[in-house]
């Protein structure tokens, strides 16, 4: 399919979950957000649609729609009769000021980074569905929906695991039997990638230098945390694996923990793989060490002089410290550490500790510039710390469209050459 990508420039960004979905459409001609929004509590009587528009350079539109959104197919038909209606938060007239939808997928295994949809594409989606129930099949309905409604338009797949293709092959094998291995698929995939990426890219930019010559420890700290170390703009290790539930403590997982835990509460209390599942990923981590999985709660609770939340803290801030740690050897030399995400942008006391007593490392940070809450990207370490850290805001939605631009420029070029 050919596209003139010079005709419209606006990209619909769909980044879907189990039963909401988040929505843009972006002029990528000036890299401007036109919309956004949120369908949440698919399939139950209260979901509901939540839409705002920025006119040019006025303030904020606000618009919000209760209907009962049976589900995703119904959720995002609404979303498309919001984008053409003027009166009601429209940003478009027609499908043809579209240039495509570049959709975020959980996970793609190995074989995908970017990609123009097909069935074949689909049938990959729908093979790694058993590593990521939750996302996938959902993933997956959002592009099946969008090829419906705007039938000329063509999507573009932008995998979550994607920018973690580039790991060696002893950074991402787990030290099991490798027939066991090959017959499941088991090797660490990691996630966070859209977001690792984009705020590798924007640190190169302010570090003067191209990506491919930077090396960076991305810290991606939210609900969900990861960290990841970049060699000359390249994933070659991260903290998630097989699935997000590795690395890190983090809101309601427990991140790694001894493997034999599990065969110890099974044989114990005779729990099954779903009640681990359940645990690990929902009961465990800041929530389950303290009752709070929302760092400003934790910090809140130990402010009062709760001693399980000053618990939770020192191990979230612990854990955070030894992976930084880790990747120094792994990429040799370090120009610079990135903080995003929810607890990255606005947790400067969990940064401060993160970054305190490695002066050794060459890392130095200015407590003046590091205090309060980051709302642009800015440089937080001192004039002579030789490891520049920065807090970079995270944009999935617009590096999902960048990756959509170029993977039809891709495919334009392709069919160019083969013409």
């Amino acid at each position: 399919m050919t596209h003139d990508t010079n005709h419209a420039h606006k990209v619909l960004v769909i980044n879907g979950g189990s039963s909401s979905f988040k929505y843009q459409v972006l002029d990528m001609g000036s890299e401007r957000r036109l919309c956004q929004g949120l369908v949440e509590r698919i399939g139950s009587p209260d979901s509901v649609l939540t839409h705002k528009r920025w006119p040019g350079t006025e303030r904020e539109e606000k618009f919000v729609y209760k209907d009962d959104y049976s589900n995703h197919n119904a959720g995002m038909r609404a979303v498309a009769s919001v984008l053409l209606d003027p009166a009601r938060g429209g940003v478009i007239d027609s499908a043809a000021d579209l240039t495509a939808v570049g959709h975020r997928v959980l996970l793609g295994g190995p074989e995908y980074t970017e990609v123009l949809v097909n069935d074949r594409v689909k049938d990959v989606i729908r093979e790694y569905s058993p590593l990521g129930p939750l996302h996938n099949p959902a993933n997956l309905t959002g592009i099946e929906v969008m090829e419906e409604i705007f039938p000329s338009l063509p999507n573009v797949a932008v995998f979550d695991t994607g920018f973690h293709t580039t790991m060696p092959d002893y950074a991402y094998t787990y030290a099991i039997p490798r027939q066991l291995a090959a017959k499941y698929r088991i090797r660490r995939y990691g996630f966070h990638g859209t977001s690792h990426r984009y705020i590798s890219h924007e640190a190169a930019k302010l570090l003067g230098r191209p990506a491919d010559q930077v090396n960076l420890i991305t810290c991606h700290l939210g609900n969900g945390c990861s960290i990841c170390a970049v060699r000359q703009g390249r994933s070659v290790d991260t903290s998630m694996g097989l699935t997000p539930l590795e690395g890190l403590v983090m809101g309601t997982r427990s991140g790694s923990i001894d493997p034999a835990i599990l065969t110890y509460l099974m044989q114990r209390e005779h729990y099954s793989g779903t009640d681990l599942n359940t645990l690990l990923n929902k009961q465990s981590g800041l929530r389950g060490l303290c009752g709070h999985n929302d760092m400003r709660d934790v910090e809140a609770a130990r402010d009062a002089g709760d001693e399980n939340a000053a618990l939770a803290m020192n191990m979230f801030v612990y854990s955070l410290r030894k992976y930084i740690g880790s990747y120094f050897p792994v990429l040799g030399r370090v120009d610079g550490i990135v903080f995003t995400g929810g607890i990255g942008e606005n947790a400067p006391e969990v940064r401060s500790r993160a970054c305190a007593d490695m002066d050794a490392l060459g890392i130095r940070l200015d407590e003046d510039l590091n205090a309060g809450r980051v709302s642009q990207a800015k440089k937080i370490s001192t004039a002579d710390s030789s490891v520049q850290v920065f807090v970079i805001p995270t944009d999935e939605e617009l590096e999902i469209a960048r990756a959509t631009l170029r993977v039809l420029d891709q495919a334009s070029a392709s069919q160019k050459a083969h013409a």
